[in-house]
């Protein structure tokens, strides 16, 4: 019996292995140190369901049936990096809205989870890219009427509130005001583009991770995503 017992053993922990996250490599949220939410954020909308921790190093905003919330960035860059840890709520929170965004670079904008490239765009077309200030958002609304199949799941408010909870804000870049010397941040430790190892990284999180990509979703009119 030990005999038949340890090949199927051997054979789940090598299969766990080869199917694990693979490491990126590169991590720019430890380029960049944390501030207080009042040193680079202010309130957008629905203060009265925002909630700061006492040293402002935290931030907990709501979501009721009377109102959400919303923050904004006090000053406005031409690129950056901008990184926050999020705690969401547990169960039932279909249709809601959670949202801190955005994170981007003059050459190749990108999106980060936990470090792991998830979502990357070239510049197709000079539409793919802003050409206007940028800010940065954290909020939490009701999507019902747009997410989770256009309404089919929809926000239930017998488990209000539904709560989001950030620390760990970090701000790195240029600022609209800043001078010409300023250099966006880099996307990997030799410069705007992703390291092979990375693009591995961001490869199997989307194999593994991602449910919807609208990119792919043919009920969408392309033309309105000229970075599709």
């Amino acid at each position: 019996m030990d005999s038949l017992l340890l090949p199927f053993l051997l054979f789940v922990v090598l299969f766990h292995c080869t199917n694990a996250q693979p490491s990126p490599g590169y991590y720019p949220s430890s380029k960049f140190r944390s501030i207080a939410f009042s040193q680079g954020y202010s309130n957008l909308w629905g203060s009265q369901h925002q909630s700061p921790s006492q040293d402002q190093s935290a931030l907990t905003i709501w979501l009721d049936k009377s109102s959400g919330s919303g923050f904004k960035s006090i000053k406005s860059y031409r690129n950056g990096y901008f990184g926050a840890s999020m705690k969401v709520q547990a169960g039932y929170t279909a249709g809601v809205n959670n949202a801190f965004y955005l994170s981007n670079n003059q050459q190749y904008p990108g999106f980060y989870v936990d470090d792991i490239p998830i979502r990357r765009y070239e510049n197709k077309v000079d539409g793919t890219f802003p050409d206007r200030e940028m800010w940065m958002y954290g909020s939490i609304w009701d999507a019902s009427d747009w997410a989770t199949d256009n309404g089919k799941y929809r926000a239930d408010y017998q488990y209000q509130p539904f709560a989001v909870h950030f620390t760990n804000f970090k701000i790195g870049g240029c600022t609209t005001d800043s001078s010409t010397s300023c250099h966006p941040v880099p996307a990997s430790g030799t410069g705007s583009v992703l390291s092979d190892q990375q693009y591995q990284a961001m490869l199997w999180a989307q194999k593994n991770s991602m449910t919807y990509y609208y990119c792919q979703d043919s009920s969408k009119d392309r033309s309105l995503y000229p970075e599709c």
